[in-house]
């Protein structure tokens, strides 16, 4: 019994844990793998998940009574105020509702990575592997931007071919493809065609004979044509298209302007699957949030100047090594040619490196060297930091003069989401985490059965031969020897980016509540007060903190 009696001089409330300080002034470099965070105290509740699921729940079919009449999981939904809030600043002037950004790589953040982030309450930063004319494209295409409407769909000319039908169905999975005259959106729409109209073909259905098969026969003899055809005019409301769908029982709308041209198309399939999105992130216009990355070379200044000309909210330096008179000088042209443009600095690992940038006028911080899946900079250039470190160190300085870090790389889980968080990131810009998904760029393939997409590091020799974008990222397009800092490799499909990141936020709300935060800036602010505890994990931890001792198993996460 002795061993259970206190002194009367002990403490009540034994000092537990290291706070952050603690952690890192060994001096010891520390990845998000070495470490967890010490459960808090919850006095608070949590149905995150179903608070998020039911935002996202069709428009047309929530409860009269509000979502305060509706009940989950047998349980009343809790008033907004007690669920967790992940609301956090991109930038000085920039705050998401979600704090992930997606990685300018070729592989991962086109426009449809980008609307997708945008409209579950990140941002993408379209890579800038491309030329200029393109990269703008995608910017226009993300601000024009309007949800259920497809702004850029497939289109045939009449004298295509069915055969080309199956083989858009064969890719894209659909085969209501619009017809216009031009084969291009803006063209005089002159029909539809859809697999009923090509299902049963016959040889002797047709005026003109069928030289060899039905699959050779061209659209203008298949497909509905215009008169049959259901349209709306261009400017209509959602609902509004909705409700003609819902009524004609068709399975495409195609918008046309006055002059007849298609402007756009909706789907059934899509309206079906549509939702709101409460977490968006909009510029004042009501547009989808995007930004873009750059170089910090003299071209790239008329790159910038088209990217402004298309919307872009948020210009990201793109280089492994930001610590240099070319981005500083970069810094400068942009707050003097542009004030009203946030700028994102980088990338940094010490502190030395983030005052620079920092006196130099960035409005945040990309923290990371040779700490991605893909990136071998700590292997071929022994330059580098640990990423717990980096997050740590970069962003204690930087939150002295308000300025926001994005933690770049080294993040495999959500759980280590939730650490760079904790150490003070405002944000989490993720490359592997999102590769694979719909949403990102690239065709699947199959490789021993397991469906899988391309996914490469921006300094890999692939990525560098495609533009010298990625090369000047490595300060690299002018050498005869190109030296790679990354890899090229493929990553399992991960579906949809509209069912992983409601996860990946649910998750880390759950993270907060477990270490005791109702909030990402409660969080932070848990850590540099020394309430929120640490504590180092050895290699025979993080082993019994994965999945062990069994014969077999299946991980599904959502």
């Amino acid at each position: 019994m002795a061993d259970y009696i206190l002194s009367e001089n002990a403490a009540h409330g034994p000092d537990d844990g290291l706070s952050g300080a603690k952690l890192f002034e060994s001096g010891d470099g520390l990845t998000y793998n070495d470490f967890l965070i010490l459960p808090g105290f919850i006095n608070f509740t949590s149905d995150e998940v179903d608070w998020f699921t039911c935002f996202h729940a069709s428009p047309w079919t929530r409860p009269k009574g509000g979502w305060a009449s509706l009940k989950l999981n047998g349980a009343v939904k809790p008033h907004p105020d007690s669920v967790i809030d992940l609301t956090s600043n991109l930038t000085k002037r920039i705050a998401l509702k979600a704090p992930f950004v997606s990685s300018p790589m070729d592989t991962v953040t086109e426009a449809n990575m980008a609307i997708a982030m945008a409209l579950n309450g990140g941002i993408g930063i379209i890579h800038h592997n491309s030329t200029a004319e393109v990269q703008a494209r995608e910017i226009h295409k993300v601000k024009r931007y309007e949800q259920g409407f497809i702004t850029d769909p497939i289109v045939l000319r009449p004298d295509n071919t069915v055969a080309q039908v199956y083989e858009i169905k064969s890719k894209h999975g659909f085969a209501g493809i619009p017809v216009t005259d031009t084969g291009r959106v803006g063209g005089k729409l002159v029909g539809l065609v859809t697999l009923r109209d090509i299902d049963f073909l016959q040889k002797d259905q047709f005026d003109t004979p069928i030289q060899q098969r039905p699959e050779d026969v061209r659209l203008e003899e298949v497909m509905t044509p215009l008169a049959e055809l259901i349209t709306a005019r261009a400017g209509i409301q959602l609902r509004e298209a909705y409700n003609i769908l819902q009524t004609s029982k068709k399975g495409k709308l195609p918008i046309v302007n006055e002059k007849g041209e298609l402007v756009s198309l909706i789907a059934r399939t899509d309206l079906k699957k549509s939702r709101d999105y409460p977490l968006a992130s909009k510029d004042w216009k009501k547009q989808l949030l995007c930004g873009a990355a750059i170089g910090t070379r003299e071209s790239d200044k008329e790159r910038l100047q088209l990217l402004v000309q298309a919307g872009v909210d948020v210009i990201v330096l793109d280089s492994s090594q930001g610590n240099s008179t070319f981005q500083i000088d970069m810094i400068k042209f942009i707050k003097q040619t542009y004030p009203e443009l946030q700028v994102i600095a980088g990338n940094v690992v010490t502190v030395a490196q983030a005052k620079n940038l920092i006196d130099a006028g960035a409005d945040a911080l990309r923290v990371g060297m040779g700490s991605g899946s893909i990136c071998i900079t700590q292997e071929v250039m022994a330059v580098g930091r640990p990423q717990g470190s980096a997050v740590y160190r970069v962003a204690e300085y930087s939150r002295r003069f308000g300025v926001p870090v994005i933690a770049d790389g080294g993040v495999s889980s959500v759980g280590h989401v939730t650490k760079a968080l904790a150490l003070g990131a405002s944000a989490v810009m993720m490359g592997s985490m999102l590769a694979g998904t719909t949403e990102s760029p690239g065709e699947y393939f199959f490789s021993d059965g397991v469906r899988l997409k391309k996914y490469r590091g921006m300094g890999s020799l692939d990525a560098m031969e495609k533009h010298d974008s990625s090369a000047s990222r490595y300060f690299s397009e002018n050498d005869r020897v190109k030296v790679a800092q990354g890899v090229s490799g493929a990553i399992v499909d991960k579906g949809s980016i509209h069912r992983f990141l409601p996860y990946l936020y649910a998750a880390l709300q759950h993270g907060c509540q477990d270490a005791g935060a109702k909030s990402l800036a409660m969080l932070r602010s848990m850590m540099y007060s020394g309430e929120l505890k640490f504590e180092r994990r050895s290699t025979s931890a993080q082993v019994e903190g994965g999945v062990h001792s069994l014969h077999s198993y299946e991980k599904r996460l959502f």
